[in-house]
């Protein structure tokens, strides 16, 4: 509740509920909106605030900061408040049995300016390059993309999460003429912190003629010929096509005597790199470091713990399906594999808060509509967004979901 009209980043008068506080005295509310504050973590919003320009005191409550994510810590005269990703935002001490808080209260011009449309869409497609943008609104590489006007280079976040490595030799490689026709393939791990589905590496599977790519998470090495036997029916099913070759490294996971036999008996031809020549296999190592560095860009940004990587990973392989590549000319991998060009109606920036609708089965009348949780990219089963609870620490998918976008 707040007493201050000037500290609202919106405001909606026809809101006119009653209060009725401890004493039994009843105020009348004045109308309900948002505050944005200024904290250690960035700019953070305070939504349904209520208007009553009659109090003494602003005042937060925490039952309200739990229902919404947030975590509060009190030990002797302080209080800690942490934001939903645990980071602290606020150390507080008591005043005379009370907690005031200090922020710094964000001004109305800021508020209500229009945040950069080029950064907006630079963020929703995981920090890609804003020039591949541009060149996929000149040659309508995809649907719903609006004019953008490119107004930056790159972003913080880009700075801190890629890496400028030196390219691979450029060769007259082979290039395959069909579907299927070449697959590269290559596994990246261990990585340091496990997923939240308790796995440690993925691996890629690019067609070579449209770029299109697939992703698999796993918790050893050992998993990787179950995958690809799931991979090579999924994508002959789809195209038609029957998988002609696969090239890979030289590693065990790829050259068990279980594994070629299967290549054998199916007739796919099993194409290895000469031991200590990553260039050989450039295609799936160049992919690699490429899904690497936007997803660390995607989660730099919003300082989200390494135990989600995997869900940056995934979003991060879902954008570059549908962003255009040097390899494929007039098209994004998704319209060469589909025949179908992709639209950009529903790309949302990845972690962004979310507010999910729960069907009235699941609740009774006087429980809330929605729940707070983490926008975490987008499902490959369904139409929808994949969203994690903060409260059942669980992914799970949805359709009925409004994305806040502006909590950056």
């Amino acid at each position: 509740m707040s007493k201050d009209e000037q500290i609202f980043s919106n405001l909606d008068r026809s809101v006119k509920t009653r209060v009725k506080f401890g004493n039994g005295q009843m105020v009348q509310a004045k109308g309900k909106g948002s505050v944005a504050v200024n904290t250690k973590q960035g700019t953070k919003y305070i939504y349904d605030v209520l208007f009553i320009p009659c109090l003494v005191q602003n005042l937060l409550g925490v039952a309200q900061m739990l229902a919404n994510g947030y975590s509060l810590s009190f030990k002797g005269k302080f209080c800690n408040i942490y934001d939903p990703h645990d980071c602290l935002i606020a150390k507080v001490v008591m005043v005379d049995k009370a907690f005031p808080l200090n922020w710094n209260v964000v001004g109305d011009s800021v508020n209500f300016a229009k945040m950069d449309e080029s950064v907006v869409w630079h963020r929703r497609y995981g920090h890609f390059n804003l020039a591949a943008l541009k060149y996929m609104q000149a040659n309508d590489l995809t649907r719903d993309l609006p004019e953008i006007q490119v107004t930056s280079d790159v972003c913080g976040s880009c700075q801190f999460g890629k890496m400028h490595r030196q390219a691979f030799p450029a060769s007259a490689t082979w290039r395959a003429k069909e579907k299927l026709e070449l697959v590269h393939t290559d596994v990246c791990g261990p990585m340091s912190t496990e997923s939240l589905s308790q796995n440690k590496y993925f691996v890629l599977f690019i067609d070579d003629f449209t770029r299109m790519t697939w992703v698999y998470f796993l918790r050893s090495k050992g998993d990787v010929f179950s995958m690809f036997k799931k991979f090579k029916n999924m994508v002959e099913t789809q195209s038609g096509c029957k998988l002609k070759a696969l090239r890979s490294d030289n590693g065990k996971e790829y050259t068990s005597h279980e594994f070629e036999r299967f290549c054998a008996d199916l007739g796919v031809s099993h194409q290895l790199t000469v031991s200590y020549s990553p260039q050989q296999n450039g295609v799936s190592k160049r992919k690699n470091r490429t899904v690497v560095e936007m997803a660390r860009c995607m989660m730099v940004e919003k300082n989200l713990p390494l135990s989600f990587w995997a869900e940056a990973v995934h979003t991060t392989v879902y954008l570059l399906n549908r962003l255009p590549t040097r390899s494929v000319d007039g098209k994004t991998p998704v319209e060469a594999w589909s025949g179908l060009k992709p639209t950009a109606r529903h790309l949302r920036t990845f972690d962004s808060i979310s507010y999910v609708h729960v069907p009235s089965a699941k609740r009774s009348k006087l429980d809330q509509k929605a729940e707070v949780g983490i926008f975490l990219g987008y499902s490959s089963m369904s139409k929808g967004y994949r969203i994690y609870n903060m409260q059942s620490q669980k992914v799970y998918v949805s359709k009925d979901v409004v994305i806040d976008e502006s909590l950056h």
